[in-house]
């Protein structure tokens, strides 16, 4: 499905190939040869998906550009089924594997492996040649790649880069309060342009 929204379309090179059950939405740009499989959505919210030449988008993996950092990808990645990328620029013949989750203002450099479950975290720089294994994280910049138990270890690092700030511009609640109401509030509002969508082709 290919759905303008904001006033922007989604643009598919002629040799690309976009599964039916797939959705493109807004200013999604998919670059020669690339394969978008069943039930992957791409969403341009306030900021552009580019694809370049050769990727693959596996079943079921969600591509998000967002205002402040739009999503790139560079020639011949692949993002693995159930994956989630958003607002990240993700360098040439990176391999995401299933479950992949790449956060904002991410980077990953070239021939860079996130295996499964991998996470790069918010504002993290992952530098060319990398891996982060199986359900491992990396966060910061440079990237510190982490146990997914060594919660305190990540968290030196995390806390640092302002999650609520960053992406949804809200401070950090208050021990015993809760930054859901703002997030609810804030995102519901940007969602709401979604009701001005208009199908161009299914």
């Amino acid at each position: 499905m290919l759905i303008e929204h904001d006033g922007q379309a989604p643009t598919v090179h002629p040799t690309a190939y976009v599964a039916p059950t797939a959705t493109l939405s807004g200013d999604v740009r998919v670059g020669a040869g690339c394969r978008i499989l069943f039930g992957a959505v791409l969403t341009a919210e306030g900021g552009a998906v580019e694809l370049g030449a050769g990727c693959i988008v596996m079943e079921n993996a969600v591509l998000r550009g967002t205002a402040r950092d739009p999503l790139t990808l560079g020639r011949q990645v692949l993002v693995g089924p159930t994956s989630s990328l958003a607002g990240c620029t993700v360098e040439d013949e990176v391999f995401l594997a299933t479950g992949s989750r790449v956060f904002n203002g991410a980077r990953i450099g070239t021939r860079s492996e996130v295996r499964i479950n991998g996470i790069v975290h918010l504002r993290t720089v992952l530098p060319a040649d990398s891996t982060v294994p199986i359900g491992w994280v990396a966060v910061g910049d440079p990237a510190r790649i982490l146990p997914p138990n060594d919660h305190g270890e990540i968290w030196k690092t995390q806390q640092a880069l302002d999650f609520p700030g960053y992406v949804f511009g809200l401070d950090r609640p208050a021990e015993g309060e809760s930054l859901m109401p703002g997030v609810s509030e804030r995102y519901g509002r940007a969602l709401a342009r979604h009701r001005e969508d208009r199908v161009l082709e299914t």
